[in-house]
């Protein structure tokens, strides 16, 4: 009797082993491309994969690091990524040069622009006015650099009214605090860093976002390939609900999303992290979202959104049909 029950939880235990073997081997793998390093902004994937949610829709998400929107989307395009994050500006200006591009925005993450000046209330710069013949550093690399003489120009300033300096993204913050320069640009999912090193060095930080200057557009979406939307439909229609589901979490556990994301990359600190996710949101979740939904692409935002980009990359207003970039799919499968 003993040894018959043995036997049967034994192969009760090896055929459940199978099963899960399986169900592991059937789990269907997504490449989820980053548009630049782990931060509080790109919490949610890292949370879609520990909190399981992506596991749960039978997937096996990897998710790779990049070096700005160009690059995730050359990747995606190319196939060495199915699926990521990068700037819908950066996708509408590359498709307005290349037809052919075959990626899609399927999700916005940021409903609004992450630009920024940021400076120090001893350097007197209370409003966007008050740049006016100020020292700006920036990066080589950043969208905003694009933006700033319509944002300049949109507030009664001339494209030239800054004296601008270019520097390694790292150098900015040290410049701003040492006196280097009057003021920098930055997006404000950085606000927690920056305010952190002003603190240390007895500076309170003051930001200015662009958004409360007029630049109204959507800015960092999930994009697609394709051939990943059209070969792999339910595929896709699963990584999203999962990461909706992995958004929808951070926003409303930012420290267990920080812990989430240290235990995949444990070089990033969990305070820091849990601060930028924090600044992170208010992209994310707010009057906007709030309107539209958590996601939304609207066919009106759309249209701002590419009159901007237009502007801004010197790109004629016909060069693109903005809807051709959309696909909404995903969003009504949610």
């Amino acid at each position: 009797m003993r040894k018959g029950f043995t036997r049967s939880f034994l192969f009760a235990a090896s055929l459940a082993g199978g099963l899960m073997s399986q169900a592991t081997l059937a789990a269907d793998k997504v490449v989820y491309q980053l548009d630049w390093l782990p931060g509080g902004d790109k919490s949610p994937v890292y949370v879609g994969v520990q909190q399981g949610f992506f596991e749960a829709e039978g997937l096996e998400v990897s998710i790779a690091i990049g070096r700005g929107s160009t690059d995730a989307i050359t990747k995606i395009a190319t196939g060495q990524a199915d699926i990521g994050s990068a700037d819908i500006g950066a996708l509408m200006a590359a498709k307005a040069q290349d037809d052919s591009l075959p990626v899609k925005a399927v999700y916005s993450i940021f409903n609004q622009a992450p630009h920024a000046f940021f400076t120090l209330e001893k350097n007197g710069i209370s409003e966007l006015t008050d740049i006016e013949g100020k020292k700006v550093a920036t990066s080589p690399f950043t969208s905003s650099n694009a933006f700033l003489p319509l944002v300049l120009k949109g507030n009664g300033l001339a494209e030239d009214a800054v004296k601008l300096t270019k520097a390694d993204p790292g150098a900015l913050g040290p410049m701003l605090m040492n006196g280097g320069t009057d003021a920098i640009i930055a997006w404000v999912t950085n606000i927690a860093l920056f305010a952190d090193q002003a603190k240390a060095t007895g500076n309170e930080l003051v930001v200015l976002p662009w958004s409360d200057a007029g630049l109204e557009l959507y800015s960092s979406s999930v994009v697609a390939s394709d051939k990943f939307l059209s070969d792999r439909p339910d595929v896709a229609k699963r990584f999203m609900r999962a990461f909706d589901k992995s958004l929808k979490f951070t926003h409303d556990n930012p420290r267990k999303a920080a812990e989430d994301l240290h235990s995949m990359v444990p070089e990033v600190d969990v305070d820091v992290v849990t601060a930028q996710i924090g600044d992170t949101m208010e992209l994310v979740v707010n009057d906007v979202s709030e309107r539209d939904g958590l996601g939304a692409l609207t066919e009106e935002r759309v249209a701002l959104t590419w009159d901007w980009v237009a502007q801004a990359e010197k790109l004629e207003k016909d060069a693109l049909d903005p809807e051709t970039v959309i696909d909404r799919a995903l969003l009504e499968a949610l």
